[in-house]
């Protein structure tokens, strides 16, 4: 876990920058009605960082933790070498244990935006395993999925406002790896006790999860 509560800087990101864009989310507005119902929660943000987040998820009487599991696995440092008759691979215990080790620290809401369709595809199991793991029961989680494939999908950092609106601001030039049915979603979801979709206008689909 790196650059915890860090400012909007996007040092070492590729084609970050430009306006934000507004886009209507029923899962936030999920989520913001419980986050504003509760008081003291503990709020992991896994994209770019954003200092709105920050600064709004405080406001609320909150703590907020941020990962950027993006950026982070795009670094070539993670990939294992070719050796032998074993083909080149990811190294994803080395990935989780600097990226998603929290000490003990578990987590009441997890934000975890498009992440996981940036991710490679060795990740994804680990990855919501481990968050399972650090998600409280009866914890919440936020989540997108592409539904179809977009070769311009544009790899965004999110930003909360106090609506039912989300702003998005291009965050680097990640390409979508991955894109999935709803029958998939269920599947990455399957350890998780309850799960809620919601329509959406374009091609991203809403998930509130359940821990």
């Amino acid at each position: 876990m790196r650059n915890l509560f860090s400012s909007d800087s996007t040092s070492g990101a590729k084609g970050t920058g430009g306006n934000r864009v507004p886009r209507h989310s029923s899962g936030w507005k999920e989520l913001l009605k419980h986050l504003s119902t509760q008081e003291s929660l503990r709020v992991l943000d896994i994209g770019p960082t954003s200092s709105t987040n920050i600064n709004y998820i405080t406001s609320l009487g909150h703590s907020i933790y941020m990962a950027n599991l993006v950026e982070e696995a795009a670094k070539p440092e993670w990939i294992i070498p070719a050796e032998g008759d074993k083909a080149a691979s990811f190294d994803v215990e080395g990935f989780l244990k600097s990226n998603l080790n929290f000490s003990g620290r578990m987590f009441d809401v997890v934000i975890l935006w498009d992440t996981a369709d940036y991710l490679p595809e060795s990740l994804l199991v680990p990855v919501f395993s481990r968050i399972h793991d650090v998600l409280q029961p009866g914890g919440l989680m936020l989540a997108f999925f592409h539904a179809s494939p977009d070769a311009e999908a544009a790899f965004n950092r999110y930003h909360l406002t106090e609506t039912d609106v989300i702003e998005m601001q291009r965050a680097g030039s990640y390409p979508l790896l991955n894109v999935y049915s709803n029958r998939k979603i269920e599947n990455l979801l399957s350890g998780f006790s309850n799960f809620r979709f919601f329509l959406a206008k374009d091609s991203l689909r809403e998930v509130i999860i359940t821990r």
